[in-house]
């Protein structure tokens, strides 16, 4: 299905409903956020052994599978600076304040916020963060657009790898409706400038290259079923992963690599999880090169209610693409994680 919206977007979405075509008052909906160059297409293997008892929606991040950016701007750099969200405002001071004041970060007063466990209030300085076209938080806000034109209220989000750290920020923003998030191969929070200068710069030679007669060429889906994972995928999955890649569309390819992997970008994700009072469950895997473990701790480790076995849930023998490599697993971790805590 396509919907379309006032902000020059149209998102593709599949929404499943229960078994029995009816809705639980209390059953949240679960919603799939999928990653970088992917498309919601990698979540039906996880949908399908969960929609019998919850209400699922997937969707294609803008500018990726078959969401596209209407009336975008010819240049990437056109749009860097345009503020296509509304400012935002974040309590400082607790995690990371001084790093996260830099770039797109201005000092904007001070507020007082009561906390959950006492009758006083603390003081933190506020600052306003202004989104660009395709940070996290820009999308997180178009997330909640098609929830609004959905009428969904009530909502878990799950988001594989930069779909994770949507969710994180979903969570924020949206703190009535989304009742708690899970994270797959999905962590962060330290920036290492060489590491990143590489992968931005890998990135970028990667979206320049996508002529369109690249899936004809027999041996390339064999080599995409082969990368970020553990085990070979299958090659309906190699043929998905070559289609996607291609057709991803260049400027929020492009723009969602670098403006979301800033130092300030980086560094104010651990403050957003501090923030949150959801439930937050990460799911990471031994085997995933590109977010490693220790990685997916270190940024689980900023939730107010961490309790590394309790948040924390390790796959064996698994990469980067957990949810087409161990469906069955993941579906079985994110039905107890809601189960417990919905």
């Amino acid at each position: 299905m396509l919907t379309e919206n006032n902000k020059g977007s149209t998102h593709a979405y599949d929404l499943t409903e229960t078994l029995n075509g009816t809705e639980e008052i209390d059953s949240p909906t679960l919603v799939f956020i999928h990653g970088w160059l992917l498309s919601r297409a990698y979540w039906q293997p996880v949908t399908a052994q969960l929609s019998a008892d919850y209400r699922c929606l997937s969707y294609d991040l803008r500018g990726f599978g078959e969401s596209a950016v209407l009336d975008q701007p010819k240049h990437h750099d056109a749009q860097l600076s345009e503020g296509s969200n509304s400012q935002i405002s974040i309590p400082s001071g607790k995690v990371l304040s001084a790093e996260a004041s830099s770039e797109n970060v201005v000092n904007n007063g001070t507020a007082s916020v009561k906390t959950d466990c006492t009758d006083q209030t603390v003081s933190y300085r506020m600052e306003t963060y202004q989104p660009s076209r395709y940070s996290l938080a820009a999308y997180a806000r178009d997330l909640e657009t098609l929830l609004n034109d959905l009428n969904i209220n009530n909502v878990w989000v799950i988001g594989h790898s930069l779909g994770g750290s949507i969710a994180l920020w979903a969570a924020y923003l949206q703190p009535e409706r989304v009742q708690g998030v899970i994270c797959i191969n999905a962590g962060g929070g330290i920036y290492i400038p060489k590491e990143f200068e590489k992968f931005r710069a890998a990135g970028q030679q990667m979206v320049k290259f996508r002529p369109r007669w690249l899936p004809t060429f027999p041996l390339l889906p064999r080599l995409f079923s082969r990368i970020m994972v553990n085990k070979p995928l299958s090659p309906r999955w190699g043929k998905q992963r070559l289609k996607d890649f291609v057709n991803a569309e260049a400027v929020a390819a492009v723009g969602a690599l670098l403006e979301t992997t800033t130092q300030s970008e980086v560094h104010l994700l651990p403050q957003i999880v501090s923030l949150l009072t959801q439930p937050v469950h990460f799911i990471t895997a031994t085997e995933d090169s590109i977010m490693p473990p220790r990685y997916v701790r270190h940024l689980a480790s900023f939730h107010p209610q961490f309790k590394e076995q309790e948040t924390v849930s390790e796959l064996s023998n698994c990469g980067h693409m957990a949810m087409v490599e161990q469906p069955e697993a993941v579906a079985k971790i994110v039905r107890d994680v809601v189960n417990i805590d919905g």
